[in-house]
């Protein structure tokens, strides 16, 4: 056999093997949080965009919901303020509510046009627009941070309108609260609550790393699969780092709140999503209720 049909059977071997999970998933909902260093480059943005868009051309309903902390971060220090976080949480007076608005909307749009070259649909929102998201002020540690918020409310309607209408929605995490005062909203948590709210199948977070260890330092200690309760154990150990703890959290409440699977993944490696999702083995780590534990 030639080099060149040795290829083409590689790849029919490959389109074979997520055969099953194209059947599997058709039609599911998929939220997929994307932020952090994943992206920081076109190439990666790139990337990402062609996973999501190809997963919607196969039958899959994804929803992105986007962060942006780092080019927010840039643009407030172009105005020549200083970002200030406390636990992990930007302190957002008006000004930088504003910035941060006028930043995200732009993410948002530059994701919009990536999906749209490749020929899908988009639409971007933010969490303003038909009430998808309520805030209310979020304290940290009993401090006032200023315009920080966390989900309170879920209307999901508008997210079903544009996936019964084959669009693709794009969500930045911006909120309101009852008096109509707008929130920024961490994206993880965003995402989180859109997920629950829409019992999705599959709730990823793009990330910055390959997935969960049991040590951090010891590469070999790589855990692919996790139940809730083997999650809330490795929290309680004290193994976990400070960075990865919120994003356990998530992951443990997402799985409770009745989203089926939650994946974390390294959002720079090329195709995570489709290596995740058509492969036996996958790339990441998967979260699962402990009912589930012997499932596929």
């Amino acid at each position: 056999m030639d080099k060149y049909m040795q290829e083409v059977m590689k790849k029919a071997e490959v389109l074979i093997e997520a055969l099953p999970y194209i059947q599997k998933f058709n039609r599911k909902v998929i939220v997929v949080k994307y932020g952090g260093s994943a992206m920081e480059s076109e190439e990666f943005q790139k990337n990402v965009i062609k996973d999501v868009t190809l997963l919607k051309l196969v039958g899959f309903k994804p929803i992105i919901v986007h962060g942006g902390g780092k080019a927010i971060s840039k643009w407030v220090g172009k105005v020549g303020k200083e970002a200030e976080f406390v636990n992990g949480l930007r302190v957002t007076d008006s000004e930088t509510m504003e910035i941060a608005e006028m930043v995200l909307s732009r993410v948002n749009k530059c994701l919009v046009r990536m999906v749209q070259e490749i020929g899908v649909k988009a639409v971007g929102i933010s969490g303003k627009d038909s009430g998808l998201l309520k805030a209310k002020k979020k304290l940290s540690d009993g401090k006032d941070i200023g315009y920080v918020g966390e989900v309170c409310q879920v209307d999901p309607q508008v997210l079903y309108d544009l996936l019964d209408n084959d669009y693709l929605p794009i969500v930045a995490p911006v909120g309101m609260d009852e008096n109509f005062e707008t929130y920024n909203i961490n994206a993880d948590d965003a995402a989180c609550a859109i997920a629950k709210a829409l019992h999705a199948d599959k709730l990823v977070f793009l990330t910055d790393i390959e997935g969960v260890y049991r040590d951090i330092n010891d590469p070999e200690s790589f855990i692919s699969r996790l139940t809730c309760s083997e999650a809330d154990a490795l929290i309680a150990s004290g193994n976990i780092g400070g960075g990865m703890l919120p994003k356990l959290s998530n992951c443990t409440d997402a799985v409770r709140g009745g989203v089926n699977r939650v994946h974390i993944l390294d959002g720079r490696i090329p195709h995570c999503l489709l290596l995740e999702f058509f492969t036996n083995k996958g790339v990441g780590t998967m979260f699962m209720s402990d009912q589930d534990e012997n499932a596929d």
